[in-house]
């Protein structure tokens, strides 16, 4: 593909995002009503190409870069955070399926390269060592988007080789087809009520072990599937790409909640002063302050995007401080649109709090958005400070 090629085919995934905004904004009540994304919406989905735009050319995907995904996540957010956060996490799979052993891609794909994957990373899973792999089984929380997939990833520890006990367990992801798993549905929860977050149960299935992935090779960006996945963007840090696919959506959701303010909220008449929320410059220093704030965490994720590409492309690895900044970047990403979309939700007044207004569904995404273990900004801000005072670093998951 040339790279005239590229940006026409980018300004077309941004136009079709930008066209979906308003219908995922009408189905935001079903999306939340039925705790999943409709199936309209993943098929409109399909056909826009949005689950192929990281995946391997090999495998009918573009090979786009991260900005690209993200740019199109971000944008369907603004009409609907849960669909776009199952697109986010689900699409993010595509490419992590090119880092393993392409016999991987083979079992998924090589009947229908459409088929979708889920996952829940926790390592939770129990692993026996068996001839040519392993045996799985535990159950596995918040798997976005699992009713729509056939496949999911699961986390497990990989204890030691016999002979070699002593050393670290290895951590993994595990891939396993449908038929091996059950979907417990216990997703009832305030917000990101869309996303269909289920549980994953194994009673125990055997893994062969080209159907694994380790750690370790996502961290140093040296994966099994480079042999025949080749470019820059399949060199990338793990760690870099998947905390972005939980907190990207956040962006989008906060440019959604300013244009719900914009057009609805700061219009509302006050019963006590009989001026509308708008005349208020607390009200319009906290509207200033959520668009700042959008085009500051806009900014800060193609920047860094950008320059984690630039080393791919060159053979390059950052250097650490680097990637332990910009995972405190992404970490940050909830905490920040909470921040400056509370005070908007405030001057909703008590019309705010029903169920089915939409700044009240934005406000209850980013705070549950916000409980994911990725987007703690405390505990990823604390490394990267210890880290610039001399400490050694805590965090391998960059």
């Amino acid at each position: 593909m040339t790279d005239h090629d590229k940006d026409a085919l980018r300004k077309q995934l941004r136009e079709r995002a930008r066209e979906l905004v308003p219908v995922l904004a009408e189905r935001a009540e079903q999306c939340e009503r039925e705790r999943n994304v409709p199936e309209a919406t993943i098929r409109e989905f399909q056909e826009a190409g949005f689950f192929r735009i990281l995946q391997p050319a090999r495998w009918g995907g573009m090979e786009l870069d991260p900005q690209d995904f993200y740019d199109v996540q971000m944008t369907l957010a603004e009409g609907c955070m849960s669909s776009a956060w199952v697109l986010g996490v689900v699409a993010i799979h595509n490419w992590q399926l090119g880092l393993f052993d392409d016999r991987a891609a083979q079992d998924v794909w090589g009947e229908d390269t459409s088929v979708l994957l889920s996952s829940s990373y926790m390592p939770v899973g129990k692993v026996e060592r068996v001839d040519g792999g392993f045996m799985l089984s535990g159950k596995w929380g918040f798997s976005s988007g699992c009713d729509h997939c056939d496949w999911v990833f699961l986390g497990a520890m990989v204890p030691p080789e016999p002979g070699q006990e002593g050393q670290a367990p290895d951590m993994r992801t595990f891939l396993v087809p449908r038929k091996d798993y059950e979907i417990i549905d216990d997703w009832f929860v305030m917000g990101l009520k869309g996303t269909g977050s289920k549980s994953i149960e194994m009673k125990g299935a055997f893994v062969p072990e080209y159907r694994t992935h380790k750690a370790q090779d996502g961290f140093t960006g040296i994966n099994p599937g480079n042999e025949v996945n080749t470019a820059p963007l399949f060199r990338l840090p793990f760690g870099q790409i998947f905390v972005r696919a939980v907190s990207s959506s956040a962006i989008g959701a906060t440019a959604g909640a300013i244009e719900v303010f914009k057009e609805r909220v700061s219009k509302r008449v006050g019963k006590n002063t009989g001026k509308t929320a708008g005349e208020s410059a607390f009200a319009q220093l906290a509207l200033a302050e959520a668009v700042a704030a959008v085009d500051e965490l806009k900014l800060v994720l193609h920047r860094n995007f950008d320059r984690l590409m630039a080393a791919a492309a060159a053979g390059e690895q950052l250097p650490m401080n680097d990637r332990i900044k910009m995972r405190y970047d992404a970490a940050r990403v909830l905490q920040r649109c909470v921040d400056v979309v509370d005070p908007l939700f405030a001057f909703a007044g008590g019309s705010g709090v029903y169920e089915g207004h939409p700044l009240l569904r934005i406000f209850l995404n980013l705070h549950t958005g916000r409980a994911h273990v990725a987007n703690n900004p405390y505990t990823f801000g604390a490394n990267w400070g210890a880290v610039q005072l001399g400490a050694p670093n805590t965090d391998f998951f960059l």
